[in-house]
């Protein structure tokens, strides 16, 4: 734990673009915090001389011209090899100091992921002035919690710390912000062990400004959700889908029956056909939902193989 404690070990991962307001703090703290780690900033098609500031103060620069946080942290969890990854934004709203807190359980392997949780404490509720910014974390902790059965207490936190293993097993699909998400629903799919670090936020320094769109980037949150549930729980996802065509089934062929009954006659023939679609549709739904979870299962036997190789590789 010391060593971790000292940064040994230690890769500090800062994907930027245009924060040249705040690099040079922020490399600053986390060298004097960890002054054996070494700090990665890696530059994504910044104008400002982010590059440039963060060369100057220490860190080892890299470049990435990929638009997209997503693409960064994709490039940064190939290239770097360390034993613990501390990845953290560059807007100097995390603190340097909570940085030992979170490789503590890293170091102890009682975690294999630890997250910056900036709401238990509430300081991101009085230091973060953004409308629905709040609503949107908490909708996204309600759907991991709904459909994994874990209550993070803040999911889209950009202060995290991770063991080399699960980094280095870790396949980033995403291309933006929505990459915490990601990783969240990655870490509880596939059972990492997860604790929450209470942090203090501050918001952004004057002259700093946030590259997040709350309803573009919360947009494609929400579809990265739907995604990785379809991909991780496709007996879920399609179950549900097929109850809903099942449900309209029944909602348009109840009358029909009910005519026919009656009167021993059919008049509504189109929504008859439309009745016997519709749960067709959700047969077939429930049909495709079984195979690709078996395709699911079958995937994580092979996760879980390689799991066991990485660690073999990381002894």
């Amino acid at each position: 734990m010391d060593k971790a404690r000292r940064g040994e070990g230690v890769a500090v991962l800062v994907p930027c673009y245009n924060e040249a307001v705040t690099i040079a703090k922020v490399v600053d703290d986390f060298r004097r915090v960890l002054p054996e780690a070494t700090v990665y900033v890696y530059d994504n098609n910044s104008s400002d001389g982010t590059a440039a500031l963060a060369a100057a103060h220490g860190a080892v620069v890299r470049f990435e011209s990929r638009q997209g946080k997503g693409n960064v942290v994709r490039q940064m969890f190939r290239d770097i090899e360390a034993d613990y990854y501390l990845m953290v934004d560059g807007d100097d709203t995390y603190p340097a100091e909570a940085a030992p807190d979170l490789l503590a359980p890293l170091a102890a392997d009682e975690a294999d992921m630890t997250v910056g949780d900036r709401l238990s404490n509430g300081s991101y509720g009085e230091e973060n002035d953004r409308a629905f910014h709040g609503f949107g974390n908490d909708l996204v902790r309600f759907l991991i919690k709904a459909i994994y059965g874990y209550a993070f207490e803040d999911v889209m936190t950009g202060y995290r710390a991770f063991n080399r293993v699960f980094v280095k097993t870790m396949p980033v699909l995403s291309e933006g912000f929505q990459i915490e998400t990601e990783i969240s629903i990655h870490a509880v799919d596939k059972r990492w062990r997860i604790v929450d670090v209470p942090i203090a936020y501050r918001d952004r320094p004057e002259g700093s400004y946030s590259k997040l769109s709350t309803f573009g980037d919360g947009a494609r949150v929400l579809r990265a959700i739907t995604s990785l549930f379809k991909d991780y729980r496709p007996f879920a996802f399609f179950g549900w889908v097929a109850l809903v065509f099942l449900l309209l089934g029944l909602v348009t062929g109840v009358p029909v029956i009910a005519e026919y009954l009656a009167t021993d006659y059919v008049s509504k023939i189109p929504s008859a056909v439309l009745a016997v679609a519709l749960v067709l549709c959700g047969a077939l739904s429930i049909t495709a939902g079984i195979i690709l979870d078996t395709v699911a299962k079958s995937h994580r036997k092979q996760w879980e193989v390689e799991v066991y190789e990485a660690y073999r590789r990381a002894r």
